[in-house]
């Protein structure tokens, strides 16, 4: 039976992504270990929540992620293990590589987060948007108006 790790924080995100892949020839002989990552209390918010409250939340959290993700993966007759990840997730992946034996495939399937080391990172439609631009004529029309309005502004200050 093979092995196949799968990290979630959002259920809509990843439900067509695990729709994919519960269809795969193999998906009944599969066994799927969901890690449910919970996004991160911030430091302003943990100084006022107790640590009984956090995970509290982090609890619920989970259960309405594996609520909403699991049964795409039941249906392929596979079997499903769902788990909390409470701590970093290379150590959740050693233990787990040391209860299963094995080497299991790990499938990330977070959302991507829109901010990476203090930049933002555009997203795909927004990145297209700036070549759309350039290639018709809204670039040098702006150009030319701005042009004009400081040939104007020039010629009212003198």
């Amino acid at each position: 039976m093979e092995t196949i790790i799968v990290y979630l924080d959002d259920a809509p995100y990843a439900q067509p992504l695990l729709q994919s892949m519960s269809q795969a020839p193999h998906a009944a002989r599969t066994h799927w270990v969901v890690v449910a990552c919970a996004p991160r209390i911030t430091h302003r918010v943990s100084k006022w929540v107790s640590n009984r409250a956090r995970e509290n939340w982090r609890n619920k959290w989970a259960d309405k992620l594996f609520a909403d993700a699991l049964p795409v993966l039941e249906r392929s007759g596979g079997k499903v293990t769902s788990l909390l990840a409470r701590g970093p997730l290379a150590e959740v992946v050693e233990q787990l590589r040391t209860e299963l034996g094995t080497s299991p495939q790990i499938v990330d399937l977070r959302r991507p987060k829109l901010e990476a080391q203090g930049h933002a990172v555009l997203a795909p439609t927004a990145m297209a948007a700036p070549a759309k631009l350039q290639a018709g004529r809204s670039f040098p029309a702006l150009l030319a108006s701005l042009m004009g309005l400081g040939f104007l502004l020039e010629e009212v200050l003198q």
